[in-house]
């Protein structure tokens, strides 16, 4: 076999990284707004590393340093994203948390002109134009890649459980999808995304990568858009079905929960196998439809051996994890999770203000002002 080209390079375990992105609205009128590259140049230099632009300019994307724990996340989000809401309300804009604006026209978007997001959207067409969603993205950091690949093919089962807590996209163009995460169903029709192919070690996972890059079918490791993807570069198991939470301590609970499902999981040691295809894709719809009311059945079994919905299972896991937050210092952050499971995720939210005002701006301007509460 050839040698691999593409190497893991070494983290710090359980070291965390995290991406937040935002939609940028009107402070009017709460319509999206294509002001990303204006506030990444504005930006002061002291922010400007943790900013990104996103595939559309009313997208903007906040990154933290490499963190040790998510007391260090919620530090550094703190302090970032004081500042970007600063900067976005000094040019008449808000940042605003949901992985789907509820009226805003996809075609109507203007992309950001930056030569990968030009080459995917070549590529994409009709479907890249409908894709304006925003997710939360979770690294956690790995000791080598064997360990990367035994935790992405073991965390595949508990996916569908952080999709159901962080579920944030009911409505989109104006309309109830009847989903909880439509964003998860746009996400799916891409090349190269949704559920992870399940590889028995680093070396496999390395051979078919430079097999795609040699065919040019992807450039980087960005180009893969696996629900979770092992990534060589950061030297991380990245997490990325999440919605994009509207609450800051829901995203303080879901990245603590990932965190301590990651360690758990490598303190179990032992070799993975490949999970059933079928349950996986049945867990995910039933997340994506109806968030925490969906049916679940573990494939592992490390919850039960019966069904049960996502609420339950969320509960389960979060004491299956209990021990490992301790160490890692998170637990008060676990904690958290209790007000979703009893109070509702961020699509529950904007359901209940819609069905309260019938107005969508009104949706907006409360979820908006809720962020921080």
């Amino acid at each position: 076999m050839a040698a691999e080209s593409y190497q893991f390079q070494p983290s710090a375990p359980f070291t965390l990284g995290v991406e937040i992105e935002f939609q940028i609205i009107d402070r009017s009128d709460c319509s999206l707004v294509p002001f990303g590259p204006q506030l990444l140049n504005l930006a002061p230099q002291l922010l400007r590393p943790r900013l990104a632009l996103e595939l559309i300019k009313s997208m903007l994307e906040i990154q933290t340093g490499i963190c040790n724990n998510v007391r260090a996340v919620e530090n550094d989000l703190l302090q970032t994203c004081s500042l970007a809401d600063e900067l976005a309300e000094d040019n008449g804009c808000l940042l605003y948390a949901a992985s789907l604006h509820p009226f805003a026209r996809a075609a109507g978007q203007e992309l950001t002109d930056d030569s990968r997001y030009l080459r995917i959207m070549q590529e994409l067409q009709i479907i890249g134009r409908r894709f304006i969603s925003q997710g939360l993205h979770v690294h956690v950091g790995m000791v080598d890649g064997d360990t990367a690949i035994r935790v992405c093919n073991a965390i595949q089962a508990f996916l569908p459980v952080f999709l159901a807590l962080s579920t944030s996209s009911p409505f989109f163009q104006g309309k109830d999808t009847g989903l909880m995460s439509y964003r998860t169903k746009l996400f799916e029709v891409l090349p190269l995304a949704g559920i992870y192919e399940y590889m028995p070690d680093w070396q496999a996972f390395a051979t078919q990568f430079d097999e795609l890059k040699r065919h040019g079918v992807i450039e980087t490791i960005h180009d893969v858009w696996w629900d979770v993807r092992p990534n060589g570069t950061f030297g991380t198991v990245e997490i990325r079905i999440c919605d994009l939470p509207t609450r800051f301590n829901d995203i303080l609970a879901i990245v603590a929960l990932i965190q301590g499902t990651v360690a758990w999981l490598v303190d179990r040691a032992g070799e993975t196998r490949p999970l059933q295809l079928s349950l996986l894709q049945a867990n995910k719809w039933q997340a994506a439809r109806y968030g925490l009311e969906g049916r679940f059945i573990d494939p592992t079994g490390l919850l039960g051996s019966h069904a049960m919905n996502l609420r339950l299972a969320a509960m389960l896991l979060k004491k299956k994890v209990t021990e490992s937050s301790v160490q890692l210092n998170s637990i008060s952050y676990l904690d958290y999770l209790d007000s979703i499971i009893s109070g509702g995720t961020g699509a529950d939210l904007q359901r209940r203000i819609y069905r309260q005002t019938g107005n969508f701006k009104e949706v907006i301007r409360e979820v908006q002002q809720g962020f921080w509460k």
